[in-house]
């Protein structure tokens, strides 16, 4: 044995000392890491040729073996870290030599590079990376960020520590709308740091707060890391517990787990969502605590800027807070007494089948030992009743086909019980109402009758909902009926948008928000997958940045506008008519509908067309289609590249080695762990792509193939390369921030000052630890 290592281990050194060596040679990672495949298999396989690579197996001949098994040990139980008393026999790291290694592994990254790149279930998700890229890179180049940052130092400037919360804010915007660590914070550190430090910021707090906020990036959906983290996850996670059920003498996953071994990307968004948003929280905490200690060293700061017209305290409360709080709960009041709810009087053509036990009872003695250590005692004894309890009803019931008159029947049922106020309606009313209100707030000055017609207009449509309009009134009518209160309704929303237009903050941070909320509200609500919502942001963004293009250009950006109401147009009559017109016979009510939303989107169409062409013509759309570029090929090939460097680490046994290694602690807390630890120390010299289609594979089968959630798995591995990208002195955002900060601000500083961030990201991952609730609440609160 060389060195007096295993074979393996030998290998699994060279391969990492390639990899390393490869990535700091200077040339492209996504090319190192191919390279580095490639050298590390030749220099493995010519000493494992030369007879200096020796692995030690296990003899599973021998009686000791034999006893083993016996006693009732499972073969895949056992290995050489676990028992390392049993004989061994001397064997090469290539059982059959690296020529059959090297032709599996060219069939093998075929076949990997057409699953997971070509044609492969996980491709339509990782489209959304492309798109959620261009998103991000459109509204920097647009200077959209500027203007927020701008706007946000505005308003909590002249707070103790107010810049430095307006950055954490900023932070997650920016967070939210590009889910890249690096361009957040080059960003910011190029437009606050000189600002900070002129108005005699902490160079510490400064850069600290920049650098921590541009992190939020890999947790804060649409996080690239989670998209990319999330393909994995799924094929992990299903192929890892169908492995265990197996094991544990169960037919499959979900007769042992009592569900589906199913995790997706919009999932894992909704697990994100609430730790994403305590981080900021405490950062902006942190900055505010900070300041209020040393006001030296985080002043006030008054900053020029007309954010609108002066109000009082009383009216901002009243307009800004009272009165949209009073019409939110105001709807939420008549939902719970059936004012508000839903109209629809569809009705299934079957019945509904019976209900099953909680979980399947009918199982090996061996599977039902491996349950009731899962769920409990109590859980099993609780399916077996309502198992019995079915049995005795006759078993379980099937759907049936219902007759015409039972159809009937329910539809009557339905119509009977259907609220007077229609959820959509109501909705709508709220959204109108609270702009009317926010207008209101934002110039009280101004002549009230327009806003008081705009909500005029909403009454009379609820009024006109309750009173005329029944639930099973075609749509047709419903629009006709209510033509007239919506346009009073929408020309006082229209009078609003102008007043809230002249207030400074709401004309920069509303915009973005709203995409924001379009594309993570699609996501979150379970309304459609991340691929078409990135599609969403990226048009949106674009969109969003021509029309700040035309108001610098001192343009009108009426095509924009009038695009952008074409897509609301388009929603709303594809949720609320039947579209279809292939079928036998169409009436006249769906062509209408037909041709009212085709044309809508064709102009929506038209008005992104235009929105590309001022984005061309200004010199935005050309920088950021080729970023974009730049950057998705980097993370295609990235995942070629890593396929062939884990095929090399698995034709050797390295894979199979580690896994042993780590399944050899009992405790999966505690290997879990030691993955976590190992991460962390990995996120210092590889960057998350390389970590993600590297590393996580191999030891993935370990971690999601016991009894953790996936959805807290997956989100304590973003934080942890959150952390470990913020640690000093090989944290990425640091070195991103040294690139741009200027030369009065030292490395030391930056160290310093990032420090009690990574203090309030490791106890922000201890809180995870001990409270998985935080992951798992948002998930479990969304229907998926």
């Amino acid at each position: 044995m060389l060195f007096g290592l295993d074979g393996v281990e030998i290998g699994l050194i060279i391969v990492f000392l390639t990899l390393f060596s490869a990535i700091l040679s200077g040339f492209p990672v996504a090319f190192a890491i191919g390279g580095a495949g490639v050298i590390s298999f030749g220099i493995i396989a010519a000493l494992d040729s030369a007879g200096l690579l020796v692995h030690q197996a296990i003899d599973t001949t021998s009686q000791a073996y034999d006893a083993l098994i016996a006693s009732g040990v499972k073969a895949d139980d056992i290995s050489v870290f676990r028992y390392p008393e049993l004989p061994r026999y001397a064997m090469p790291v290539f059982d059959r030599g690296w020529e059959m290694a090297l032709d599996r592994n060219v069939s093998f990254i075929v076949n990997r590079v057409n699953e997971r790149v070509i044609a492969g279930q996980s491709i339509e998700t990782l489209l959304a990376v492309l798109m959620f890229v261009m998103m991000g890179i459109v509204l920097e180049r647009s200077k959209i960020a500027n203007d927020l940052l701008t706007t946000m130092a505005r308003v909590f400037g002249p707070l103790p520590g107010g810049l430095a919360v307006s950055i954490v804010v900023v932070g997650a915007f920016l967070a939210a709308s590009t889910g890249i660590v690096g361009a957040t914070v080059v960003t910011m550190g190029l437009l606050a740091l000189p600002t900070m430090l002129r108005n005699n910021y902490s160079p510490e707090l400064a850069t600290g707060v920049i650098a921590a906020s541009g992190t939020l990036g890999q947790i804060i959906p649409p996080s690239i890391v989670i998209v990319l983290l999330g393909t994995l996850a799924g094929d992990l996670y299903a192929t890892s517990q169908e492995a265990r059920a197996q094991a544990a003498g169960c037919t499959d996953a979900l007769t042992l787990l009592g569900e589906p071994a199913v995790v997706s990307v919009g999932t894992l968004f909704q697990a994100a969502l609430l730790p994403g948003i305590l981080l900021a929280g405490l950062y902006a905490a942190y900055a505010f605590g900070y300041a209020m200690f040393n006001p030296s060293k985080a002043p006030p700061v008054q900053l020029g800027g007309d954010t609108g017209e002066a109000v009082t305290r009383g009216e901002a409360v009243t307009w800004y807070l009272f009165v949209p709080a009073l019409i939110v709960a105001g709807t939420i009041g008549l939902g719970q007494l059936g004012v508000v709810g839903s109209q629809s009087v569809d009705v299934d053509r079957f019945s509904e089948a019976g209900e099953v036990a909680s979980l399947r009872t009918n199982v090996s003695e061996e599977c039902q030992a491996a349950m009731i250590d899962l769920h409990g005692q109590s859980a099993w004894d609780q399916a077996v009743e309502e198992q019995a309890a079915i049995d005795e009803a006759g078993g379980f019931e099937q759907a049936e086909e219902l007759s015409e008159e039972q159809i009937a029947q329910n539809r009557a049922a339905a119509i009977e019980s259907a609220a007077p106020i229609g959820t959509g309606i109501a909705v709508i009313a709220v959204i109108l109402g609270i702009v009317l209100a926010m207008a209101r707030g934002v110039s009280p000055s101004s002549e009230p009758l327009p806003l008081v017609v705009g909500a005029a207009g909403l009454v009379l449509g609820l009024a006109v909902d309750w009173l005329l309009i029944a639930p099973d009134m075609s749509a047709m009518s419903t629009v006709l009926l209510m033509l007239i209160p919506w346009v009073i309704a929408l020309w006082g929303a229209k009078h609003a948008a102008q007043r809230l237009g002249q207030n400074e903050l709401i004309r920069v941070v509303f915009p973005p928000l709203v995409l924001i909320v379009a594309v993570l509200g699609s996501i979150l609500g379970g309304i459609t997958n991340p691929t078409p919502a990135a599609a969403l942001g990226a048009a949106g963004a674009i969109m969003l940045a021509a029309y700040r293009k035309l108001g610098e250009q001192e343009r009108s950006p009426r095509i924009i506008l009038w695009a952008t109401f074409a897509v609301v147009i388009m929603i709303l009559v594809g949720i609320n008519f039947d579209l279809r017109i292939t079928g036998e016979t169409v009436d006249a009510e769906t062509w209408i509908a037909f041709i009212v939303a085709h044309a809508a989107y064709l102009f929506a169409f038209f008005g992104l067309l235009y929105a590309c062409w001022i984005l061309l013509r200004a010199g935005v759309l050309g920088p950021a289609v080729r970023e974009t570029a730049k950057v998705t090929s980097m993370v295609f090939t990235i995942l070629v590249a890593s396929q062939l460097l884990n095929l090399v680490v698995i034709s050797f046994g390295g894979e199979h080695y580690i896994q042993q290694f780590l399944m050899s602690f009992d405790d999966e807390h505690k290997v879990f762990l030691i993955v976590m630890l190992v991460l962390f120390i990995l996120g210092f010299v590889l960057d998350f792509l390389e970590i993600i289609y590297i590393v996580v594979p191999i030891v993935g089968p370990v971690i999601y193939g016991g009894s953790f959630d996936p959805k807290w798995v997956t989100i304590m591995i973003a934080v942890n390369l959150q952390t470990s990208f913020l640690t000093p002195p090989f944290g990425f955002a640091l070195f991103y921030l040294r690139g741009v900060a200027p030369a009065s601000v030292t490395t030391g500083q930056i160290y310093r000052g990032v420090l009690p961030f990574v203090l309030i990201q490791v106890a922000g991952l201890a809180l995870l630890w001990f409270a998985p609730g935080i992951v798992t609440i948002v998930p479990d609160l969304i229907p998926n």
